[in-house]
């Protein structure tokens, strides 16, 4: 792999360059250099600013064997390459002395070939992309992350006791969050995001901030920052922000409604039909299509831990029907009110903020583009509320549910071609294995709810 930042002549690319100087100018003083992990975890490197232009030209080297899912030991020298792109000063750590630290986000580079990880799922997303643009598309995202903030306890440690008991969209005093969300909206800001909108979402102590929709890549690195920037800048204010997507028994849990649309090389949107009665074009039907056949597979990884499943079930508005709908929000997929021909997209309600952002994307996007190269036809929407169907009813309507659970979702991707190649073999393998675990020891334990209902009836 040619080494994006260096140019011919050796000397760095201009992007490269333009991060060197802005490093000098903001006298930032230490850099980290983040990638992601299979699972969705984020690791980091520091380096002093001093380095980076080593670290664009050379990379930085380290042990992929300590890293969940990448290689062996005796295949362990693995490279990362710094992107430009993802420059950004971290706003909770300039200091009293004006020095400041920044991240990049890099690639990984296999050393053994030269060429980018296979496991790298930043390189998954990208072969995702690549597929679409062979075929004449331009992948854009809108997530919706939802979150919780609890108390701490007096070591510093995470409590289930929520910082607040405000509702949907409350205000002060019930929410008391408010100067919690600005400040991280201050530091979103700062770090180039477009933030649309925030809000306390329906149980205590849990929220929404809202972002602008990019292409998919910038989406995907925006989501890992996102849930860094609002864990550290939750952390200022004494109390722990956590994505885990059902902390809590018997509230709603959180998820990230996914929004999603296609662009022409010519800049419009394929999703867009005026002439059709939901303003959707057969392109965009044949990609939701693809979505809903391919839904059992892409649950595994949009909906990836054990806990996940707690949140998919009915009764706390959480979508487990595999179905379309315009008008409600008890199917899996929504098709929002769209004012202008750039706005029609489609909205898929299952992701959960655990997930890996990379490869949830990756998925969604080659799913709907199964659907398009087989010119899928995709249902007729539902416009009931699929919550109130007796089993008899979801039959006539031909309607499916989500897998129930880890093992069954891992099931559903093992039996899936189109989402294994979309993964790749190695990534696939290595999920696989790591959720079988997962799943295997969850089974296994004694849960308290199990204690309290068994052990003195018995």
């Amino acid at each position: 792999m040619t080494n994006p930042n260096v140019k011919t002549d050796g000397g760095l690319t201009a992007d490269a360059q333009a991060v060197v100087d802005e490093i000098e100018s903001e006298d930032v003083d230490f850099l980290r250099i983040q990638f992601t992990d299979i699972l969705g975890t984020v690791k980091n490197v520091s380096i002093p600013a001093s380095q980076v232009e080593k670290a664009f030209t050379e990379g930085i080297y380290f042990d992929g064997s300590s890293i969940e899912g990448f290689v062996r030991i005796q295949e362990s020298d693995m490279r990362l390459i710094p992107d430009p792109a993802t420059f950004a000063i971290l706003p909770w750590r300039t200091r009293d002395d004006g020095t400041a630290a920044a991240r990049l986000i890099a690639d990984v580079v296999d050393t053994s070939t030269g060429d980018r990880f296979v496991g790298d799922p930043r390189h998954v997303l990208r072969r995702a992309i690549r597929r679409a643009g062979d075929m004449g598309y331009t992948l854009n995202a809108g997530p919706e992350p939802e979150f919780f903030l609890f108390e701490e306890d007096e070591d510093g440690r995470a409590t289930t006791i929520t910082h607040d008991a405000g509702g949907y969209f409350d205000l002060a005093p019930k929410d008391l969050a408010s100067d919690i969300r600005r400040d991280i909206i201050y530091g979103l800001e700062s770090m180039g995001f477009e933030v649309e909108a925030s809000h306390h979402e329906v149980a205590e102590g849990q929220h929404e901030i809202d972002f602008k929709y990019d292409d998919a890549l910038t989406t995907a690195d925006n989501i890992a920052t996102f849930r860094s920037v609002v864990r550290a800048i939750a952390a200022e204010h004494d109390t722990h922000a956590t994505f885990m997507p059902k902390p809590i028994a018997g509230i709603n849990g959180s998820g990230m409604h996914t929004h999603l649309s296609l662009f022409t090389e010519g800049g419009e949107n394929a999703f867009h039909d005026e002439d059709d009665e939901f303003n959707l074009s057969e392109v965009a039907k044949q990609f939701l299509a693809g979505v809903l056949e391919h839904a059992p597979a892409i649950t595994a990884i949009c909906n990836p831990t054990v806990n996940s499943y707690k949140r998919l079930v009915p009764g706390y508005e959480a979508p487990v029907y595999i179905a379309w709908s315009d008008v409600n929000r008890s199917a899996l997929v929504r098709k929002p009110d769209s004012r202008t021909p750039a706005a029609s997209r489609i909205e898929l309600r299952s992701p959960d903020p655990a997930c890996n952002p990379y490869l949830a994307i990756a998925v969604m996007l080659h799913a709907g583009l199964d659907g398009i190269e087989r010119g899928l036809e995709a249902p007729a929407p539902v416009r009931e509320n699929i919550y109130e169907f007796d089993e008899a009813k979801r039959e006539e309507y031909g309607i499916e549910t989500l897998p129930p659970n880890l093992g069954r979702a891992v099931d559903a991707l093992e039996e899936d071609e189109v989402i294994r190649e979309a993964l790749g073999e190695h990534v696939t393998s290595k999920f696989v294995e790591a959720k079988r675990a997962e799943f295997s020891e969850y089974k296994t334990q004694v849960s308290q709810w199990e204690l309290d209902r068994y052990l003195e009836k018995f």
